[in-house]
């Protein structure tokens, strides 16, 4: 499966990309997303072009940051590249919007029940997700009835920390967030955003680092590798 089309309640279109149906070749093949992974430009912007094609968007719209694991989520600028920021929100009609990964979770959230549209995709990894990226969207969304997705990234089964990264998580979800060294970070985001009073968690659950076939993953294949993500618009 080349995109996973997420039901968003009311007027939107979101994907979770794969690795599957771009142009690029060897590390990065083959629907990169990243420039700054060292693939051929020419080549990631036609592979943004095709995933905007998939939602019906213009890629020359297209609004993405500069990602660095914070809590930054910022109104999205159509064409704007490089705002450092692990976050992006629109209620602009035809408006796409870009957050990528490679192991860390790419989320979807939208307003719903009636109220004038609005969508954000957020980059959460392990640091983002304890320092509070996802309330930060919810705050950005203005709270009320939310939905959110959480799209593919590195499941419990791969997933190995030390307590510098465990501690923390057991902290605020319980001991059994981490077992056997093994972080949940699909369960802990699903926590978050619940306890940020979001009323619809759809979880795909599927792993990045046990899918090469299928992801890219940085765990994995270190840093010679390409990059997939969320992307969404108002329709």
């Amino acid at each position: 499966m080349t995109y996973l089309h997420w039901d968003a309640p009311a007027a939107y279109e979101v994907v979770f990309t794969t690795r599957l149906g771009g142009v690029s070749e060897g590390p990065f093949s083959s629907l990169n997303l990243g420039r700054k992974t060292g693939d051929d430009v020419e080549r990631v912007d036609e592979n943004r072009r095709l995933a905007c094609a998939e939602i019906g968007a213009d890629a020359g719209r297209l609004a993405l940051n500069y990602q660095f694991h914070s809590t930054l989520v910022h109104r999205a600028r159509a064409g704007s590249r490089g705002e450092r920021g692990d976050g992006l929100w629109t209620d602009e009609q035809h408006l796409p919007i870009l957050a990528m990964s490679a192991d860390c979770l790419p989320v979807a959230l939208t307003r719903t029940n009636g109220r004038a549209p609005a969508v954000a995709v957020i980059h959460v990894g392990w640091r983002g997700l304890i320092d509070g990226i996802l309330e930060s969207a919810v705050v950005a969304l203005g709270g009320g009835d939310l939905a959110a997705a959480i799209g593919p990234g590195i499941g419990p089964c791969c997933y190995d920390v030390r307590d510098d990264v465990a501690d923390p998580f057991r902290a605020r979800f319980g001991g059994g967030i981490v077992q056997q060294g093994k972080l949940d970070l699909w369960r802990s985001a699903e926590a978050a955003l619940s306890e940020a009073g979001v009323t619809r968690i759809d979880r795909f659950d599927l792993c990045t680092s046990c899918r090469p076939e299928q992801f890219f993953s940085h765990r994995r294949d270190g840093k010679a590798r390409g990059v997939q993500g969320v992307l969404a618009r108002v329709a």
